[in-house]
């Protein structure tokens, strides 16, 4: 008797890849390319980062974002179940003001200079002075597609500055955050897997990456507040975060200002969008995203580093140029 392959996906990832005709290829690829442990080359990777994206619930189970920085070697892989991060509790940062042992954690190793990344979503296993030990839950690769690629500048070409005081925005953000908005061509989502938020505690947290040409997130007011819009270019087709989304509708958004290392957290309410006209904005995209901002926290200075200017992904490119080819 053959014994079936278990189930790599939950739910909210199955309906999606079922409603774009994936469903059954997933199912088969599923378990052998998400595992429960680190492969050598993404313990490679993490280990030589000077920086980490990290997601986290809070109480109600709304996701937030962040990003630590220190000298490479800041994550450490005792072995492929474990991963150590040298860093602290932070009342001023959502995500490291929030872990605690037993908590989902997500976690997204950028390099963006070399477009490698992977994901691993664990659990915490200690969190306190002496730095924050995640274990495994699930690991898995991405593709290099939409990375804008930057590197990071010298410790000798940077002012240090002090981070100073988080600056709770509420919804309505402000102009310096519209701002970061208008001019990003990065942000990173972090999602939950859980169906409501009494449930958020028990389930899984997963962070990602999301690339475009700079101002590719809209920002509109409306009269129900702020909603930025962003598209969802072809993937890998696991559909983490939308799946996600579909089941548990919060995300936390992340903002990196390159320039002076400041950081930018939003939570917000998403909705997925299939029709055409929501995808018109942006070339080559297959679905849209819209955010209601729920609140944000604007935190200057926060990361010692800052960043070359971005080399731009050439998918963006060859997208303009396709849709400019068979325009009317």
């Amino acid at each position: 008797m053959t014994v079936p392959a278990p189930e790599a996906f939950h739910a909210g990832e199955q309906a999606l890849q079922t409603r774009v005709g994936v469903r059954e290829r997933m199912a088969a690829a599923g378990p052998m390319l998400l595992r429960d442990h680190m492969p050598d080359q993404h313990r490679e990777l993490f280990e030589k980062l000077p920086t980490l994206l990290l997601a986290a619930l809070d109480a109600t189970g709304q996701p937030w974002a962040t990003m630590v920085a220190g000298a490479p070697g800041l994550v450490q892989t005792p072995d492929m179940r474990r991963m150590q991060v040298r860093t602290q509790p932070d009342i001023a940062d959502p995500v490291l003001a929030r872990l605690t042992p037993g908590s989902p954690v997500g976690v997204l190793g950028l390099e963006p200079h070399t477009r490698r990344r992977n994901r691993m979503n664990g659990r915490v296993a200690a969190f306190d002075n002496e730095g924050l030990a995640i274990d495994v839950v699930q690991s898995f690769g991405n593709c290099p597609k939409y990375i804008q690629a930057r590197e990071p500048l010298a410790p000798s070409q940077i002012l240090p500055l002090r981070p100073s005081a988080p600056q709770p925005l509420g919804p309505a953000l402000d102009a310096a955050a519209l701002a970061l908005l208008a001019r990003s061509d990065t942000l990173f989502i972090a999602s939950a897997s859980a169906a409501r938020p009494g449930l958020a505690q028990s389930d899984g947290v997963d962070m990602s990456h999301r690339g475009g040409e700079p101002g590719f997130v809209r920002v509109a007011h409306t009269g129900g507040g702020i909603t930025l819009s962003m598209p969802d270019y072809p993937g890998n087709q696991f559909f983490n975060t939308l799946g996600n989304l579909a089941q548990h509708p919060l995300a936390g958004l992340l903002f990196v200002d390159y320039d002076n290392g400041g950081l930018l957290h939003v939570a917000a309410e998403a909705e997925l969008l299939w029709d055409a006209a929501a995808c018109a904005p942006w070339p080559g995209a297959l679905r849209a995203l819209r955010f209601k901002v729920l609140a944000g926290l604007w935190r200057p200075h926060a990361l010692p580093l800052r960043w070359t200017a971005p080399v731009a992904a050439p998918q963006f490119r060859v997208m303009r140029e396709r849709a400019a080819a068979t325009a009317p």
